[in-house]
């Protein structure tokens, strides 16, 4: 047992990148970690890791090893999966990033359901924007919304995000409802600061024919969710996906613009990092997703 509980500290302590999250991926006290890590390389008689005061790398023999010993331990858990399976029971942790607004709007039926389904699986989740490391993290899945540039990563497409660009009654009334996508360049725009370029709206027409505009900044902010909750109050013009806005649409509160067009359309993606065997409840749980957002996602049938 002590040799295991020393690999599984090495093992954590390489993937989360620092003996602290180690320790806090563990639930375990940081000397702890590094005790056992000491131990491991003691029994080994070899150095796995050059200790410095900003970082810390493999040897090169640490680096053999820990590739061996994440293979072991994948394969144990995949023993264990299968055996488990057989009875038709999961369990076991779910490490989960999400994006903020569309995990808090969307994500906590479908996490719910799961549970049912599967009581002895409990979930870790992590709501942020912020693009996190899978591996460093030691996350087992994330929902990843928009092109994905990390091509080490394996994804499952989940579903299209829509766009659409609206604002409230009471702003079309009082400064009129836009015609062309140009007319914009004449209202106040609220911009979502995430974006690479947040102020340049894109669309295209029936045609195929592509616009981009420079729209001027009313205001700018980093909350799709405080975007149209500022476009309800009649602030100006917000571009927004479809699975924040929807439900304003819905209630009457913001009322799409410019249908016409085509506003920017995103895949959004499972992911999860490539390993040898995919346990079973991380398979489970994306194919669970998959099967959850198939065909029309239900916040679009407002928005067209």
């Amino acid at each position: 047992m002590r040799r295991f509980k020393d690999l599984e500290a090495f093992i954590a302590v390489v993937e989360s990148g620092s003996f602290t999250a180690a320790a806090e991926r563990l639930d375990i006290a940081k000397s702890a970690v590094s005790r056992r890590v000491s131990s491991l390389e003691e029994r080994l008689g070899v150095q796995l890791l050059r200790r410095t005061t900003r970082r810390l790398n493999l040897t090169e023999t640490g680096q053999s090893y820990y590739e061996h010993s994440a293979r072991i331990l994948a394969d144990l858990d995949e023993a264990e999966a299968a055996v488990l399976q057989q009875h038709g029971e999961l369990r076991g942790n779910l490490r989960v990033a999400l994006p903020l607004s569309f995990g808090t709007r969307h994500m906590s039926e479908p996490i719910a359901e799961f549970s049912r389904r599967h009581p002895r699986v409990s979930f870790d989740l992590d709501l942020n924007d912020r693009r996190i490391d899978l591996i460093a993290e030691g996350v087992d899945v994330a929902v990843r919304i928009g092109r994905l540039a990390d091509s080490t990563l394996i994804a499952r497409r989940l579903f299209e995000a829509r766009t659409v660009v609206c604002a409230s009654p009471e702003y079309l009334e009082r400064r009129g409802t836009p015609q062309t996508p140009d007319e914009l360049a004449d209202h106040d725009c609220l911009l979502y600061s995430n974006l690479p370029d947040p102020a340049k709206w894109v669309c295209t027409n029936e045609e195929g024919g592509r616009h981009s505009i420079d729209v001027p900044a009313t205001m700018i902010a980093s909350s799709g969710d405080f975007l149209c909750a500022a476009a309800s109050e009649g602030l100006g013009i917000v571009m927004q996906p479809t699975f924040i806005a929807g439900e304003a649409i819905s209630r009457g509160e913001l009322q799409p613009v410019l249908t016409d067009y085509q506003w920017p359309v995103t895949p959004a993606y499972a992911i999860y990092p490539p390993t040898r065997h995919l346990s079973y409840r991380v398979r489970e749980f994306i194919d669970f997703l998959a099967e959850h957002f198939a065909g029309v996602p239900y916040w679009d049938r407002d928005c067209c």
